[in-house]
């Protein structure tokens, strides 16, 4: 299957560069995934989709103030550095701009020298891996100089932090916000709860396969960067006892969806507790096992997430609603409008 398959026109004005006041005023595309029908909402209503005995599944990881700036002490030369993944102690595994400037040895301070770095190893795609030292608690000294990892689209300025954090985040560990949690907020959660539906909440931490294009022509080709996951004893157990009683499992969000569909194709189709790294690729012709439908936003031209969506609702059916969305002035997006695909 060639991946421009999934290319479509773009207009750039759509891609949302601010996320609006109130989050639940964005607008709602209700995609039919049998049918192919389209409906036009506000995000507020989505209560109108939902019934008693669904179960909505979230994922509450927290984004890192994870883009920081530092020096070159050899040389001086600016170095961007985004945390990716903790692997053991103070070592990551990081992208850095512009990579060339960066070796193995390489030293790069950070804020007067409050942290410093030293590239252990060198990686594909500006990957590297960096052994940082710092007095104190080092999310402390993050949270002082690290900067929200807003993707390389939004050109405007954040404001407000927490804009880009659900409301539920609650493990800290993505370089990503994921965004279709976005549109939530405690109100409408209770709200929501209050009709019987459940809310489930898992962690994935997402990293560098939310920054890494598709490379290559086939999709088959395409190999997806592994993220870690969790789901608990508590969740599993909820989400199955929904499934077992016919109530219907709604993702929110593509990073749910790829973790529940790993713990389910590893567990013969059942959600049991899980805790690992997943590098699932999903995408036309996969067969879901764990959900039955999804919240997500409107996603890049070619990109995995909207292959994601175009297994689950069909290429044609996504790609007919992605031409009424640009047509109908959606916005596109971490920070953009959303979709519901029941």
């Amino acid at each position: 299957m060639k991946v421009e398959d999934f290319d479509f026109n773009l207009p750039e004005e759509l891609i949302a560069q601010t996320p609006l006041v109130e989050r639940t005023k964005s607008r709602l595309m209700v995609l039919d995934k049998e049918t192919g029908a389209i409906s036009h909402e506000v995000f507020k209503d989505i209560t109108s989709y939902l019934k008693p005995g669904d179960c909505l599944v979230l994922n509450d990881t927290k984004v890192m103030p994870a883009r920081l700036y530092g020096v070159k002490t050899e040389t001086g030369a600016k170095i961007e550095v985004l945390l990716l993944k903790q692997e053991e102690g103070d070592r990551w595994e990081t992208l850095v701009k512009p990579a060339k400037r960066i070796k193995t040895g390489s030293k790069i301070i950070f804020g007067d020298g409050r942290l410093t770095a030293v590239c252990t190893g060198e990686k594909e795609h500006g990957g590297r891996m960096l052994e940082f030292s710092y007095e104190g608690i080092f999310y402390e000294v993050l949270d002082e100089l690290g900067e929200m990892p807003l993707p390389p689209y939004i050109k405007e300025q954040l404001e407000e932090r927490d804009r880009y954090q659900t409301v539920f985040a609650k493990e800290r560990g993505s370089a990503a916000a994921p965004t279709a949690g976005l549109h939530f907020t405690e109100e409408l959660l209770e709200e929501i709860r209050s009709m019987g539906v459940h809310t489930a909440f898992l962690t994935l931490h997402v990293g560098l396969g939310t920054f890494r294009p598709v490379s290559v022509d086939t999709i088959e080709e395409h190999e997806m960067h592994a993220e870690f996951y969790h789901v608990s004893e508590g969740t599993a157990r909820l989400i199955q006892q929904v499934k077992d009683e016919g109530g219907r499992i709604i993702s929110v969000g593509t990073t749910s969806t790829r973790t529940l569909e790993t713990v389910a194709r590893d567990h013969g189709g059942r959600i049991e507790a899980a805790s690992g790294w997943t590098d699932i690729f999903i995408y036309p012709g996969f067969e879901f096992q764990a959900i039955d439908g999804m919240i997500t936003n409107f996603h890049l031209p070619m990109s995995t997430l909207i292959m994601l969506v175009s297994a689950l609702a069909g290429k044609e059916h996504v790609m007919n609603a992605y031409e009424e969305a640009v047509r109908e002035k959606y916005r596109f997006f971490s920070f953009g409008d959303a979709m519901m695909i029941k």
